[in-house]
C-alpha cells in the first residue's frame, strides 16, 4: 500500500544512530517516554540502566531514521529539564 508519508521517508537518506540519554533525579521520565513513543516507528531498540551510586539513569536508544528525525528526537528529549542527550551516527 502506497502512502505519501512512506514515500517521503523512502526518498530521504536514513541513518543509523545511537542516542545517549542521561536522566538526573527528579526529571520527567514520562515526557522522555512520550517522545520515544511518538517516534516508535524509528526505534530499533532501547536499554535503560539505573546507576544507583550516582542516582541517575542512563538510556541508550538505537534508531534508524532520516537525520532530521534523529535530530528532532534528540532535541525534544534534551529540552526536558534534568535530561542530557548526545547522538552518535553510524558511518554506514
Amino acid at each position: 500500500m502506497w502512502s505519501r508519508r512512506n514515500n517521503i521517508i523512502n526518498m530521504e537518506e536514513k541513518r543509523v544512530a545511537l542516542i545517549g540519554i542521561i536522566v538526573e533525579p527528579g526529571a520527567d521520565t514520562g515526557r522522555v517516554n512520550d517522545v520515544l513513543s511518538h517516534y516508535r516507528d524509528y526505534v530499533i531498540g532501547r536499554m535503560g540502566i539505573p546507576y544507583r551510586e550516582r542516582g541517575i539513569s542512563i538510556i541508550s536508544v538505537a534508531v534508524d531514521a532520516p537525520a532530521d528525525v534523529i535530530s528532532s528526537i534528540s532535541g525534544k528529549i534534551g529540552q526536558i529539564p534534568g535530561i542530557s542527550t548526545k547522538t552518535l551516527y553510524a558511518k554506514v
